[in-house]
């Protein structure tokens, strides 16, 4: 047995050598100083709003990261969608502020930045700076990191996972026809002021083609009217909601407004704009009108066909193009998308949360999951269309147009949204619907008129005054400074 002991002794010094080895590689995936242990896995949860593709390719990375560098650092995801982002938005408050019933808060959850402030105003909303190096931050897309800072002292609360922007998306089909009639420009489309103008030229043509008179069918439609608010007057030299540490500073100048009246108020009562749908993908489809401006990311629900009638339908193609811009005005675009928070938990919680996001949003898990999602990656690195090609391979002639676009908006403009403010929601409600609605209603009146026999000038004429608009804007002044309080 002495030689079988001898020539065993060296071969268990392996294994040990091998071993401690293996145990040592593991440790290295830890950064210096962290409190994840691999023997001691530490699970966190993740809340979000995705539905359909989104939550399978959330869920896939989830599995992916728990199988892997997950695995090694000893970290375990468990993702929980809460249905929309409502319900989201809902979920979290409660269990934010203890209510009867509510689930304890998660680790991490998706949210806008008026939810991520009403956390942070609270105490629960962790601070992600000391997390990040400075090389790491500079990595992000700068406004995308920066909407996360609710203060002037460097914090951050929100971490970048998906964004998006704004495009405009025309039924080719339709315009052709247009086109060859009138001599209409793609050209005018690239400003607000021609907007107008190819509207107005629309109405009228289409008008012309029957003999009944003022039966002209509208060109343009929007979603997301605060968007329309906010990033008119940042290009026209306004902006409206200036918020610092938490304080809201409201600019609502006269003459910015009065343009952004004339621009979208004024063309949508003669009948130039319309909304009638939920969104403005469904006006295309009812052929309601031929143009919009939407979110890049659900720039998918462009219709591929306009429907007549119950028997009548026929196809149309898709063009994408920049965002019209005021005539003159800064290069600002929207920036949109939720982020997500990581709340206050033990050292262990927090650095493992952070550790995932960091995870996913390398560039090659950041721009699966986002073009699986609609969204835009978030880093500089990642948002470049041949990159993102080369990942995915073969994609559809829309969604290249789309992707091109919106990358190209990103990387040509300097995105903007609100620094997150106490009432953020409603003073943003009050952009939303205050013109829009006030439009639409007011378009009905008109329609009543014209058939009844007024011309549309006389139809049109008691809206499109001065005191009209004073009313409007006196009234949204009012309404938006007691919020500013």
């Amino acid at each position: 047995m002495k030689p079988y002991r001898f020539h065993l002794f060296p071969a268990l010094m392996a294994l040990a050598f091998i071993l401690t080895g293996c145990a040592a590689a593991s440790q290295q995936e830890q950064p210096a100083g962290s409190p994840l242990d691999p023997k001691n896995p530490v699970t966190i949860s993740i809340w979000n709003y995705y539905n359909g593709a989104q939550l399978s390719s959330f869920n896939d990375l989830v599995k992916k990261f728990n199988e892997t560098d997950g695995k090694a650092q000893g970290i375990f995801v468990e993702s929980f969608s809460q249905g929309s982002v409502n319900d989201l938005e809902s979920n979290v408050l409660a269990a934010a502020q203890g209510k009867v019933g509510a689930g304890k808060i998660p680790n991490i959850f998706a949210a806008y930045a008026d939810t991520a402030y009403a956390v942070d105003r609270l105490g629960l909303a962790a601070d992600l700076s000391g997390y990040l190096t400075e090389e790491e931050r500079a990595a992000f897309v700068d406004s995308y990191i920066n909407e996360g800072r609710f203060s002037e002292d460097g914090g951050i609360k929100i971490f970048p996972v998906a964004k998006s922007t704004e495009i405009f998306m025309l039924n080719k089909t339709d315009w052709d026809l247009f086109s060859s009639a009138t001599g209409a420009s793609r050209d005018d489309l690239a400003t607000t002021e021609g907007l107008v103008r190819v509207a107005e030229a629309y109405y009228k043509w289409t008008d012309s083609l029957t003999p009944a008179p003022n039966d002209g069918r509208a060109f343009f439609g929007r979603d997301a009217m605060a968007n329309y608010f906010l990033i008119g007057a940042m290009q026209l030299g306004c902006e409206i909601f200036t918020v610092r540490d938490g304080r809201l500073d409201l600019n609502f100048d006269h003459d910015v407004l009065r343009t952004l009246w004339d621009s979208y108020y004024v063309p949508y009562i003669k009948g130039y704009f319309a909304s009638s749908g939920r969104f403005r993908s469904d006006d295309i489809k009812t052929g309601n009108i031929i143009a919009l401006v939407g979110s890049s990311s659900g720039a998918t629900f462009f219709p591929n066909q306009v429907i007549v009638s119950d028997t009548e339908s026929y196809p149309i193609e898709v063009e994408v193009f920049a965002c019209p811009r005021f005539e003159g005005g800064a290069p600002y675009a929207v920036q949109q998308g939720a982020g997500m928070v990581v709340t206050e938990g033990s050292e262990a919680e927090i650095a493992a949360s952070v550790q995932f996001l960091k995870w996913l949003t390398r560039d090659e898990n950041n721009i699966s999951f986002s073009m699986a999602s609609g969204y835009l990656p978030v880093t500089k690195s990642a948002n470049n269309v041949e990159t993102i090609l080369r990942q995915q391979g073969e994609i559809s002639g829309t969604m290249e147009q789309i992707l091109r676009v919106a990358v190209d908006t990103v990387n040509e403009n300097t995105l903007y949204t609100p620094r997150a403010f106490e009432k953020g929601t409603s003073a943003r409600a009050i952009l939303e619907y205050s013109m829009s609605d006030l439009a639409a209603a007011d378009r009905k009146t008109v329609a009543g008129r014209l058939s009844e026999g007024m011309t549309l000038e006389e139809a049109a004429a008691p809206f499109l005054t001065d005191d009209y608009f004073e009313q409007w804007y006196s009234e949204t002044r009012t309404s938006l400074e007691a919020l500013a309080g």
